[in-house]
């Protein structure tokens, strides 16, 4: 079969590999319809190995035709259009047991440490696996798992009906951040970000104001937004090194911030301010499967998240020149799927 194969840093091949062997008990194989690509395989082409363990099947965001199935998978069945989840938990650990799959102690991503979907067969249990509705389309689909990471993450704000909700950084995930925040009601939700084609798709994904954070300080404009009073959620989900501090500032008292962005090191925050003001701090990572990507896929289901996040799908045999080397150079504008089933 075809797949794109991470050999290293500025080394990502399409190449003619050996196909999947047959399914182990609680595995499937799928025939992949549709893959998307996201800032983790960029960064692994332009400065990893990060997390990726080469050599390896890039693609840890996938939609495909169930081909075959092992023992024991019994409530899937060959012919079924599904999604599969990124990171792969035992089930069986402390972790797993309290519902938080995505803390495993032996957890690990498909895609990153096992071949992933950036190829025309893959193997995924299929405890992760969700069958896709008929109205979501293959390229909608593709985006289900990354848009769970972003449920996850909004899930863990707390955000509720009628909350005032700050999203700093609205690339990537945090465009998919907006989107959830919406779908709970938050108002006014206000997207911050230094890019205008991202704040534009921000608002076509229902906020109600956005901010350009070139021309404004993040924390003050959110402070006049809401009254002077502060965001009752601010999700932070840029990665800058002054977000984390912006984002405090920018919470009421009582309020919450929810840290999504990664940070590249340590930061140094005013722990009083949060102290006298009762400021509650969360983090989220990944996704909970059995949660996130149903509501994920119930989402791209009834609005037209999809096809406002879409920037172009490409042949597996152009992935670097047109999705890889974009991502990486931050010229792509919004989401690349790519289809190996195109020659």
């Amino acid at each position: 079969m075809r797949a794109a194969v991470y050999h290293g840093p500025g080394d990502i091949r399409v190449e003619t590999v050996p196909d999947p062997s047959a399914p182990e008990p609680g595995v499937v194989l799928i025939e992949v319809l549709r893959a998307s690509i996201c800032g983790t395989d960029s960064s692994e082409w332009a400065h990893g190995p990060l997390l990726a363990r080469p050599p390896v099947v890039l693609g840890h965001e996938f939609v495909g035709r169930v081909a075959a199935v092992g023992e024991g998978v019994d409530d899937l069945s060959v012919g079924d259009r599904v999604v599969s989840g990124a990171g792969v938990s035992c089930g069986r650990c402390a972790w797993c047991r309290e519902g938080r799959t995505n803390l495993c102690a032996s957890y690990f991503t498909l895609g990153l440490h096992v071949d992933g979907g950036l190829s025309e067969l893959v193997k995924s249990p299929a405890a992760i696996c969700r069958r896709v509705p008929e109205s979501v389309t293959d390229d909608a689909a593709a985006v289900a798992q990354p848009l769970a990471v972003a449920l996850h993450a909004v899930r863990r704000s707390g955000v509720r009906r009628g909350d005032a909700c700050a999203v700093i950084g609205v690339g990537g995930i945090g465009a998919f951040v907006v989107a959830g925040a919406a779908a709970r009601g938050a108002s006014p939700l206000i997207a911050i970000d230094v890019d205008e084609d991202r704040l534009e798709t921000a608002r076509r994904l229902g906020a109600h104001e956005t901010i350009d954070g070139r021309e404004r300080d993040i924390a003050e404009a959110i402070l006049e937004a809401t009254g002077g009073e502060g965001a009752h959620v601010v999700i932070e989900a840029s990665g800058a090194p002054h977000a984390p501090a912006a984002a405090l500032k920018a919470a009421r008292r009582g309020g919450r911030v929810q840290l999504v962005g990664l940070q590249s090191a340590p930061r140094e925050l005013d722990l009083l301010s949060f102290t006298v003001r009762e400021v509650d701090v969360s983090t989220s990572l990944a996704h909970v499967c059995g949660v996130d990507l149903p509501e994920a896929l119930e989402l791209l289901a009834s609005t037209d998240l999809a096809r406002v996040v879409l920037d172009r799908v490409i042949p597996l045999d152009n992935l670097v020149e047109d999705g890889i080397r974009p991502l990486a150079e931050r010229r792509a504008r919004g989401k690349i799927v790519v289809d190996p089933t195109a020659r």
